[in-house]
């Protein structure tokens, strides 16, 4: 059973045994994220999860109560069971694009490994350097008109948290300071914790993040590096133009700061790194599980020559290596062009998402590229993030609150990301047009 049901059982149980009285109030979301240890996402669904259940109601400004009686609809039923819906719930808090006919396009390429010599060897311990055919391979993948990756700056992990967490181990030691975008991607938050980094949240505008708000936190106390996410940022989707990047690009050459550049979504939206602007100082963070699949994939690092020793023994000593299985086969779908068809139909398939969630949520404040695979919905006032997170859940929609993105605790924004991509669009477009009404008060 996932985590968050646990957590909504435990609660569950509280209530029925007259621990949580009616009317009682629960922790904010982040409170209880806080104590429990947990993701402010999971927060947010072991709340909606009491909510659908008929247990709790959310009243937007206020916070989340216990109800007075169960719902007279559930009289006959366990209180930790959950209501039966006329839907199954939709996810759009996971983000995994799978193309029609993935799985069989995939499988020619392993065919090969199972002969038991080429299994064999495929079984074998890799390092981080990879193999010379998983270099040149890679390096050719990542490729952009004005820029390609020397095969021998590449490194590769497990999957591309596993290269954040190795480039900022390797950069930034344990209470060093990561200047980030005030809205980043939840994992690296969680990294940071875990490698003892205090995250430092820059000003941004329209453009991206503002060169002079790099100099003046680093002037406040030296910063050790930089993450940042300059192509389709999540969860805002918007892509830095040139313009600013060869502004941030003189900033952090002139501050001799690294840079740590997450791409995992640039397929959708081809165009040179920033790296091609400061290579002597940018990490490239890439990967496969979403151009291929989430569960056999590789992480790519590309890193200044100088510091391959660093990097490779960062990824030694965390556990962070890639199997050598899983580079024989992202090697034979890069060479067999199964990775460029996926590319190909998972952009035509991110095209015809965000089409639909043009028409659904037309006259909402939602901040999307068309090429990306998720969206950032500015709730209209009064709703709040946690509030309409437990209202979408009630209603069998799971997205996820905006505070789970914001580096500032104090500063979270009332909105939320949807991601577009693991449910089917029958799915998407029910889902959209059910978080619509819940908005304007219908749901």
């Amino acid at each position: 059973m996932d985590d968050y049901l646990r957590l909504a059982d435990r609660i569950a149980a509280d209530i029925a045994s007259g621990r949580l009285r009616p009317g009682q109030r629960l922790l904010p979301q982040r409170t209880f994220a806080r104590r429990l240890g947990i993701a402010a996402s999971t927060a947010g669904r072991v709340y909606g999860e009491l909510v659908r259940r008929g247990l709790v109601v959310g009243e937007v400004g206020r916070g989340t109560f216990v109800r007075a009686a169960p719902p007279a609809s559930g009289a006959g039923r366990a209180l930790t069971e959950p209501a039966e819906s006329a839907h199954p719930p939709v996810d759009l808090q996971l983000n995994y694009p799978a193309a029609a006919g993935q799985a069989a396009l995939l499988v020619p390429a392993l065919a090969p490994l199972l002969d038991p010599a080429a299994l064999a060897g495929a079984l074998r311990p890799a390092p981080a350097t990879g193999t010379a055919a998983a270099r040149a391979a890679a390096a050719g993948l990542l490729a952009e008109p004005g820029w390609r990756p020397a095969p021998e700056r590449l490194l590769f992990t497990g999957n591309a948290r596993q290269a954040i967490a190795a480039a900022l181990a390797s950069l930034v030691r344990p209470g060093g300071r990561v200047g980030v975008e005030p809205l980043t991607y939840p994992l690296v938050k969680e990294i940071a914790a875990r490698l003892a980094l205090t995250l430092v949240p820059l000003a941004t505008d329209d453009e991206g993040v503002l060169p002079e708000s790099v100099a003046a936190a680093h002037r406040t106390a030296p910063l050790s590096a930089l993450y940042l996410q300059p192509t389709l940022h999540n969860p805002t989707s918007f892509t830095t133009p040139e313009p600013r990047r060869r502004a941030l690009a003189r900033t952090v050459t002139g501050l001799g700061l690294p840079v740590v550049e997450d791409r995992i979504w640039s397929f959708l939206r081809p165009g040179p790194p920033f790296a091609a602007l400061a290579p002597g100082l940018t990490h490239v963070v890439d990967g496969l599980s979403k151009r291929v699949a989430p569960g056999l994939t590789a992480g790519f690092l590309v890193v200044p020559q100088e510091r391959v020793p660093a990097v490779a023994a960062a990824i030694r000593s965390g556990g962070w290596s890639a199997g050598r299985f899983a580079l024989e086969a992202a090697v034979r779908w890069i060479e067999d062009g199964t990775v460029t068809r996926l590319v190909a139909a998972k952009r035509a398939d991110a095209a015809r998402r965000q089409r639909l969630l043009a028409a659904r949520l037309r006259g909402f404040t939602v901040r999307s590229d068309p090429h990306a695979y998720y969206a950032w919905w500015e709730l209209p006032p009064p709703w709040r993030a946690d509030t309409f997170t437990a209202a979408a859940a009630a209603r069998g929609v799971a997205v996820t609150p905006g505070p789970s993105f914001a580096v500032d605790a104090a500063r979270t924004p009332d909105a939320v990301r949807l991601g577009l991509a693991s449910a089917t669009e029958t799915e998407l477009d029910r889902a959209l047009d059910v978080l619509a009404e819940v908005v304007r008060g219908s749901g």
